[in-house]
């Protein structure tokens, strides 16, 4: 009895503390944590402030084509927004509000993820606002078709509970760190929802607020993170245990013209290494358009050097 009495104060003990990490990472971001609603189309969804003078992240999808958006804050308080820019490859917008903000939603480092990691997601689903759902970090480096068709890389798979207005909120680590942006659920499958990745969503705004768009270079995959063996590592020497394997290659892409493969694994593009799809995705700017760019491929028969010509994505 007595080591029962035990083990139910222990259990007790471990709920509470789960519970205080959701809640004070609910206290620090949710404050930052807003309503979209596009003005004269209807239909609304979720976002977050990430700087003081007004920056906000949400969904393309979100605010589709307009030019002007309602954000209204947990206090009650609405201010008129314009979008700067919007990626609908990684189903990213960036939102200009009108005002200072005090309460802002750091973006963490995505890479740092690991599976079973607490989730919060953070939104307004369904007209019921501000609701907070929490789950954990089911899958990782996972692949999502666009609404443009194209794939978006690196995304977070989690079981926190998600709906439509959901869209364009963030999802937070127990840290109080937004570690992604939900962007999609699975309709008639319980459990499953995806977010765009935090390193993923802070190259997209870089990008947007240096340019008013995202500027790439395509060479025409597809990709997951994958651990790379010791042996493989030293015969490519890098110094890191993670690569980027190719799920996909585009016929008569630049990958494909250059003779990449499905399975192929690419440890470094130009002697740096590449450690993840977000590395991948950076490392293909538009400096890179046109331009020879060397990449160390792993095989089964060995360590090769590809040479590959990116192309600008339309």
């Amino acid at each position: 009895m007595a080591f029962a009495a035990e083990k139910l104060q222990s259990d007790d003990a471990l709920l509470d503390a789960y519970s205080a990490s959701v809640a004070d990472a609910v206290d620090r971001i949710g404050p930052a944590v807003c309503r979209i609603e596009r003005i004269g189309a209807g239909g609304h969804g979720s976002g977050f402030v990430i700087a003081q003078d007004g920056l906000v992240v949400t969904n393309f999808h979100v605010v589709g084509d307009a030019r002007a958006v309602r954000v209204t804050m947990p206090d009650g308080a609405a201010r008129e927004g314009r979008v700067l820019g919007r990626d609908p490859d990684t189903d990213i917008a960036l939102v200009r509000a009108d005002g200072s903000f005090a309460d802002v939603a750091p973006l963490g480092d995505s890479k740092r993820l690991r599976r079973g990691q607490i989730a919060i997601a953070i939104g307004n689903p369904l007209g019921f606002e501000w609701t907070v759902t929490a789950g954990v970090v089911s899958a990782l480096g996972r692949s999502m078709r666009a609404s443009t068709g194209r794939l978006i890389d690196d995304v977070i798979q989690t079981d926190a509970a998600l709906n439509p207005g959901n869209s364009g909120g963030p999802l937070v680590s127990s840290a109080g760190e937004v570690i992604g942006v939900n962007t999609a659920m699975i309709h008639g499958a319980q459990g499953i929802a995806f977010a765009v990745a935090s390193n993923t969503a802070n190259f997209v705004i870089s990008e947007i607020i240096r340019f008013g768009r995202v500027r790439r270079a395509f060479i025409g995959v597809s990709a997951d993170t994958t651990n790379l063996p010791r042996r493989a590592a030293l015969l490519s020497q890098v110094t890191t245990n993670t690569a980027v394997r190719l799920r996909s290659v585009e016929k008569n892409s630049p990958a494909a013209k250059a003779g990449l493969k499905e399975g192929d694994i690419i440890a470094a593009i130009d002697g740096r290494p590449v450690t993840g799809v977000d590395d991948l995705v950076r490392m293909l700017d538009a400096e890179r358009i046109g331009r020879e760019t060397l990449c160390t491929v792993v095989r089964r028969s060995g360590v090769s050097r590809v040479v590959v010509t990116p192309v600008a994505r339309s």
